[in-house]
């Protein structure tokens, strides 16, 4: 190699050696806002979700897990109206939140189900999100656990089955009744055995032992949430460390958006006090 040609690979070799390993690298986190945190203000039109996207934009996110349950419509302008606001401030509308409840006990309730997961997955391919969010929902009066997680299987299957030939991700969410802990919302995902299906991991939701629950579900997961506490071995609830939360999602092999859910009082003055810990946390996976 002569002077001339060694010059010209000196600049990549130094950006190379700044690289991590590829073979040791696992996380690729992102910050990201849960609409849901804005609920009362949405619920009472004092905002819109024009201005839940500019805000998360100007806290530092980078994207939005959009609830949907204050949309006031889904005709094709509003939706692109939506997504024209996301792209200006440079924000995914990566996910939307549906009420979507999967264990029905009969073949009408299920295929009503599907039929709302449908829906939705339609809204979704429209805003350009690429994961819709689903309840478990309660266990039906008189069934066993087993028979509403086989309720629940079918009906994830047929959404799934739609839900990927759009090129779209359903992600069944840890949040009480049938799916309260991790061990149930597994065996769903598991039973269902889809590409096009998994869980939306949501680290606050668990009444006991919330990091390990976290740890036990991470690999399935395809889409997270984190909340500003998390349960304790004996139940009770304690500050969050997200850090640590991140670390476990990295370790885990998750790759996509890490999002706050604020449950409490007062998202005005908490979230931008907790932002910059969030999106501090997310910067050490965001290579």
């Amino acid at each position: 190699m002569n002077r001339r040609d060694l010059l010209k690979t000196l600049p990549t070799l130094a950006v190379a050696s700044q690289l991590p390993a590829q073979s040791a690298y696992k996380g690729r986190l992102r910050p990201g806002l849960v609409a849901y945190t804005y609920r009362d203000l949405l619920a009472a039109k004092k905002m819109t979700y024009e201005d839940v996207i500019r805000t998360a934009a100007d806290l530092g996110f980078e994207g939005l897990d959009t609830t949907v349950y204050w949309f006031p419509d889904t005709s094709n302008t509003y939706l692109a109206t939506l997504r024209r606001t996301a792209y200006k401030n440079g924000i995914s509308l990566y996910s939307i939140a549906t009420r979507v409840r999967l264990s029905q006990p009969t073949p009408e309730l299920q295929t009503a189900e599907v039929d709302a997961a449908k829906k939705w997955v339609d809204v979704a391919e429209k805003l350009g999100a690429t994961h819709v969010r689903v309840f478990g929902g309660a266990i039906p009066k008189g069934a066993s656990e087993a028979k509403a997680i086989d309720w629940a299987v079918e009906v994830f299957k047929r959404a799934a089955e739609y839900a990927g030939s759009k090129g779209i991700i359903l992600g069944v969410e840890d949040d009480g009744g049938l799916t309260t802990t991790a061990e149930p919302t597994l065996e769903i995902v598991k039973k269902t055995d889809s590409p096009w299906a998994g869980m939306n991991l949501d680290a606050g939701n668990f009444p006991k032992d919330g990091y390990a629950q976290v740890e036990m579900c991470v690999p399935y997961a395809v889409s997270t949430h984190i909340k500003a506490q998390i349960s304790t071995p004996d139940g009770k609830k304690e500050k969050a460390d997200f850090e640590r939360l991140f670390g476990l999602f990295a370790k885990g092999g998750y790759r996509g958006f890490v999002s706050l859910e604020y449950e409490d009082k007062d998202p005005e003055t908490a979230i931008p006090l907790l932002a910059p810990q969030i999106i501090r946390a997310a910067r050490k996976y965001a290579v």
